[in-house]
């Protein structure tokens, strides 16, 4: 199995630079909350020079979602929900042990990053233009069909398991409490988004490696070294 992006994304979004990981070893009962107290405090640090809207990694995905012909306000990247809500309730919901430290890390970066259950993916993993056929399940379990164009991730399966690019993942492979095996992908179209992404994703295989007890494999995807093997 792998996860790409494809030839007509990385044409589209040239400044694209993602991380993926991988993990098995994953379960329910790691104690996260010094990491989340922790990258919160930096986030909340970051946001009180202004909204996250001013910051350069939203900008960049606000600027994505115009492209894509989506408005910035209504659709937001997942980064930018999160710290949105931080700033409004002061902290980040608790669904998961890994999902809890993955927000964190996405909200202290304001860079988008999504954990997905890789039992639950059929096949090999792109990121690409949606044909309209996917099938998307909600957290409330019903079916959606992208729109045709859509940007999802699309398995061999035809699964959508997110929509609108970092919008809204999907529930058919959100990580739940039986999770052992995940994939996390982060996401960045800024200025300095090579080095951010670098950094985001040595700070995650950190952190994961000694909360779980694991050696997550990893690597920086960009227009050079476009697949990772899962």
């Amino acid at each position: 199995m792998y996860f790409q992006h494809a030839e007509a994304i990385r044409s589209e979004f040239p400044g694209l630079v993602a991380a993926a990981i991988t993990t098995a070893g994953i379960t329910a009962a790691s104690d996260v909350d010094e990491q989340v107290a922790r990258f919160t405090a930096v986030a909340k640090a970051r946001l009180a020079g202004g909204p996250e809207s001013d910051l350069p990694e939203i900008k960049a995905w606000r600027q994505a979602f115009a492209k894509m012909g989506l408005k910035p306000t209504q659709y937001r990247c997942a980064s930018e929900a999160l710290l949105r809500r931080l700033r409004k309730e002061g902290e980040l919901p608790r669904i998961h042990p890994l999902i809890d430290l993955c927000n964190a890390v996405s909200v202290a970066f304001a860079i988008p990053v999504a954990a997905l259950d890789l039992d639950r993916i059929s096949g090999d993993l792109e990121v690409r233009h949606a044909t309209g056929d996917e099938e998307y399940v909600t957290f409330a379990d019903t079916i959606e069909h992208p729109e045709p164009g859509e940007v999802i991730f699309a398995d061999a399966g035809g699964n959508a398991h997110a929509r609108r690019w970092t919008n809204r993942q999907s529930g058919s492979s959100a990580v739940r409490p039986a999770t052992t095996r995940v994939l996390i992908v982060a996401e960045a179209l800024h200025e300095s988004a090579a080095e951010d992404v670098a950094a985001l994703m040595k700070t995650l295989v950190d952190e994961v490696a000694g909360a779980w007890q694991v050696t997550p494999r990893s690597a920086v995807l960009s227009a050079a070294s476009r697949r990772f093997e899962v």
